[in-house]
C-alpha cells in the first residue's frame, strides 16, 4: 500500500552497522526505515514506537533508541491525536516539553524549562527562519499538519545546530524535497476535519510521485478557525487562517539524490493581549505574516573513499509579518536569510563512527514602523562541529565539539562579535538485556539575539515596553542520568538531569509602566536548573479482542537565579499524565488526563498559575483498507470538561487562557 504520511525512507546519514540498543523490536540502523507503502497497521504501530524510527536531526541513520543523547519522536497515530494549530502545542505531550501560548495561533516549545532563542525550530534540519524567538506573540512559520515525524532533541543538541539549540531542538520532517520515489510511483494523503471550540475547519492534501531517476511532491493545507471558546464565554481576537503549501521535486540514483523545494506560509491572527477596546475608541491588534523558503537538499552516497556520506542543504528566506491595530499598519518585522549546512560521514575509523561539517547563517532583520523596538540587526555566523561514537562491549560512547563565530551589527550601533564553544559526551551502558543506563555531561554557550541586546520601545501585540542590555555569552554545564527499561510488558525511562548557567539571559518584569505598558528588561545573572522526567508504557493485554496499553509519564523542573535573585521567569509548571489506549484491527480509541500543578515559584511581579487538569479522549474507525488505500473517521475530544488553563510558561496567561472544552470531527485517507 502507498501511504506518503509514514514514509521514513529518507536517505538518512548512514554508516557502518551499530549494535542495536534496544530489544529485538529494534529495527538496525541500516536496515530499511519503515515504509509506509505497505501493510498499513503494521507501519502505523511501528511508527509509533521509538524504536522502529530513523532520527533526521542526528547523523549515522540511528534510531531514537540507539542515540545516547536525550530524544523524542512523534510518528504514526500518536502524531495524528497530537496535532495542534501550533507546534508548542503539538509536541507539549512529551515529557520535558511543554509550550508557550497566546491563543491557538502561537505557541513556541519550551523544553525543560528553556524557550525562545534557547530552542532552535527546524524544517528538515535547517531552521524555520521566521522570528518567533523574537516574542511570544510571533507564531513558528512551520504546519504541523503536514509534518511525517516531529523530533525533539534535548540537553545535548547544541552541538549539531549551534548556539541558538542550547536548550534543544524541534525538528520537523516533512519529505517537501523526495528523498526516494513512493513503491509503485504514487503515494498521498488527505485529511478534512472540523473543531466546535472555534467553528473552525482544517484541510490538507499531499501527493508524491516518481520512479528510479525522478520523484515530485505537492503539498498544501487550509486553516479557518473563528475566535475560539473558553470557561463563561469567548476569547474576543483569538482568530487564525493559515494557507501553507510547496513543490518539490528531486533527481534520484544509486548515486544519491538532489532536490529542489519552494514553499509559501501564509498567517492571520489576532493578538488576545489586545483584543481593543470600541468605547475606548482602541482597535484590536492583529498579524498579517508572509514567508516564502527556497531550499536545495542532497545526498551523495560513498562519493569517495573513506567517505560514506555527504549531506548538504542550503536555503533562502524572505519573511514578513505586519502588525496591525484595526485597519492600520504599525510595526512590519521582516528578515531575509541565507543559510547552509554540511554534514559528511566518514567510514568506521579505529573502531570510531561519526560525522563532521560546517553551518553559516546570514541574517537581515528589521522592525520597522511605530513600535520599532528593535533596530535593523545583520547577524552572521559560521560553525564547524565534529561528532564521533563507538561501542566498547556493551557500553558505548558518543563525543562532540563545536566551534562557532558570530556577528550582531546593528545600524547606527557597535558591531558586536561572539565565539561559542560547545562540547559532549556520553555514555550509555548495556548492564543487562533489557535495560541500560546513560550519562550526558555538556558544556555549551550560546550569543544573545537581537532582541536581547538592543530591544528599546512598546511592543502592543505583546503588550510590553521592552529594553535590551549590553550582554555577554551565556554558558551552560549540563549533566544528565538517564534509566531505560525495554521489556516485552512494560517500557520505560526515568532521567534527572542538572544545568548550571553562568550569565543566564531572561527578560525581566520591573513592576514599572510606560506608554500604558508594563516594562521588561532582558537582564542577566548565574541561574541554576533541576529536573526529573518520567514515562512509562504497560502493555496490558494482547489478544483477539484487542490490545490495552496504559502510558503514564511526568516532569518537573525548578529554575533559580544567584545571589538572592528569586526565581527565573515563566518556567513551566510541574505536571503528572495518563492515557490508557484501546486498538483492534479497523478501531483505535484512548482516554487520558494531564495534571498540571499550581505554579507558585514566580518570578518578581509574576501572578502565580492555578493548577488544572485536562481531560483529552481520541476514537478513530478505518472504515476501508486495502491495497490501494486507507480511509480513517476520527473524533477526538479535547479539554472535556472545560477547565480554565493558564499555562505559566505565557506572558499572556492572565488574559488569553487555552481553549475550553473542544470536539473535532473529520476523516483522513492515505492512498
Amino acid at each position: 500500500m502507498r501511504r506518503t504520511f509514514l514514509a521514513l525512507t529518507i536517505a538518512a546519514t548512514c554508516g557502518a552497522a551499530l549494535p542495536a540498543m534496544a530489544d529485538d523490536t529494534t529495527q538496525d540502523a541500516t536496515a530499511p526505515a519503515v515504509d509506509a507503502k505497505e501493510a498499513p497497521g503494521k507501519n502505523r504501530k511501528n511508527a509509533e514506537k521509538l524504536d522502529g524510527i530513523v532520527v533526521n536531526a542526528v547523523p549515522l541513520g540511528q534510531n531514537a533508541d540507539q542515540i545516547v543523547a536525550p530524544v523524542a519522536v512523534l510518528a504514526g497515530s500518536a502524531l495524528d491525536d497530537a496535532k495542534g494549530v501550533s507546534l508548542g502545542e503539538t509536541v507539549s505531550s512529551i515529557p520535558g516539553v511543554q509550550s508557550s501560548a497566546l491563543g491557538t495561533a502561537v505557541g513556541r516549545p519550551v523544553i525543560r524549562g528553556l524557550d525562545g532563542p534557547r530552542v532552535a525550530v527546524l524544517e528538515n534540519g535547517l531552521s524555520s527562519q521566521d522570528v518567533s524567538n523574537v516574542s511570544q506573540d510571533h507564531a513558528v512559520t512551520l504546519e504541523p499538519f503536514l509534518a511525517d515525524q516531529i523530533e525533539v532533541l534535548k540537553g545535548p543538541a547544541t552541538l549539531l545546530y549551534g548556539s541558538g539549540a542550547i536548550g534543544g531542538v524541534v525538528n520537523v520532517v516533512d519529505g517537501r524535497i523526495p528523498e526516494k520515489a513512493p513503491d509503485n510511483g504514487f503515494a498521498g494523503r488527505a485529511e478534512v476535519r472540523h473543531d466546535s471550540v472555534s467553528d473552525g475547519h482544517t484541510g490538507l492534501l499531499r501527493l508524491d510521485a516518481g520512479n528510479d531517476t525522478f520523484a515530485i511532491h505537492v503539498d498544501g493545507m487550509r486553516r479557518d478557525n473563528e475566535d475560539y471558546d473558553i470557561p463563561g464565554g469567548t476569547l474576543a481576537n483569538s482568530a487564525v487562517k493559515t494557507t501553507s503549501g510547496s513543490v518539490g521535486a528531486s533527481l534520484l540514483g544509486s548515486w544519491g539524490y538532489v532536490g529542489l523545494s519552494v514553499s509559501r506560509f501564509l498567517d492571520l491572527y489576532g493578538s488576545p493581549a489586545e483584543p481593543g477596546d470600541p468605547a475606548e475608541g482602541e482597535d484590536p491588534v492583529h498579524i498579517k505574516m508572509a514567508q516564502t523558503n527556497y531550499t536545495l537538499k542532497g545526498g551523495l552516497v560513498q562519493p569517495i573513499d573513506g567517505i560514506s556520506k555527504v549531506e548538504f542543504s542550503l536555503g533562502h528566506g524572505a519573511y514578513q509579518h505586519v502588525e496591525f491595530e484595526g485597519d492600520v499598519p504599525g510595526t512590519t518585522f521582516s528578515t531575509d536569510s541565507n543559510q547552509g549546512r554540511l554534514v559528511v560521514t566518514h567510514d568506521p575509523l579505529g573502531g570510531w563512527e561519526g560525522a563532521f561539517g560546517v553551518q553559516t547563517q546570514h541574517r537581515q532583520f528589521s522592525a520597522v514602523g511605530e513600535e520599532t523596538f528593535v533596530p535593523p540587526t545583520v547577524t552572521d555566523g559560521v560553525g564547524v562541529f565534529l561528532t564521533e561514537q563507538r561501542e566498547f562491549g556493551p557500553v558505548k560512547v558518543e563525543l562532540g565539539a563545536r566551534h562557532d563565530k558570530q556577528s550582531v551589527d546593528p545600524e547606527n550601533g557597535p558591531k558586536r562579535d561572539f565565539s561559542p564553544n560547545s562540547f559532549s559526551a556520553g555514555v550509555a551502558w548495556r548492564f543487562a538485556e533489557q535495560w541500560h543506563l546513560s550519562l550526558n555531561l555538556d558544556h555549551a554557550e550560546r550569543a544573545p539575539s537581537e532582541e536581547e541586546l538592543f530591544a528599546n520601545g512598546p511592543h502592543a501585540a505583546s503588550n510590553t515596553f521592552e529594553i535590551g542590555s549590553d550582554l555577554g555569552k551565556e554558558k551552560s554545564n549540563q549533566a544528565e542520568l538517564g534509566l531505560h527499561f525495554h521489556g516485552e510488558v512494560v517500557e520505560g525511562k526515568v532521567a534527572v538531569y542538572y544545568n548550571k548557567y553562568k550569565n543566564f539571559i531572561y527578560l525581566a518584569d520591573t513592576g514599572d509602566v510606560e506608554d500604558d505598558l508594563p516594562v521588561r528588561i532582558w537582564s542577566q545573572n548565574d541561574a541554576t536548573f533541576r529536573g526529573a522526567e518520567a514515562e512509562a508504557t504497560f502493555h496490558l493485554s494482547k489478544g483477539p479482542s484487542g490490545n490495552w496499553d496504559l502510558r503514564v509519564f511526568g516532569d518537573t523542573v525548578r529554575a533559580t537565579l544567584a545571589d538572592g535573585g528569586g526565581n527565573v521567569p515563566r518556567i513551566p509548571a510541574g505536571r503528572v499524565g495518563s492515557t490508557l489506549s484501546w486498538s483492534a484491527d479497523s478501531l483505535r480509541a484512548s482516554l487520558g488526563a494531564v495534571r498540571y500543578m499550581k505554579q507558585d515559584k514566580i518570578a518578581a511581579f509574576e501572578t502565580d498559575t492555578a493548577g488544572y487538569t485536562l481531560v483529552n479522549a481520541h476514537f478513530a474507525w478505518t472504515f476501508v483498507n486495502d491495497d490501494r488505500s486507507q480511509w480513517e473517521a476520527f473524533v477526538d475530544g479535547n479539554n472535556l470538561t472545560n477547565q480554565t488553563a493558564r499555562p505559566a510558561t505565557s506572558l499572556f496567561k492572565d488574559v488569553a487562557p487555552l481553549p475550553g472544552r473542544n470536539v473535532s470531527v473529520g476523516v483522513r485517507a492515505y492512498f
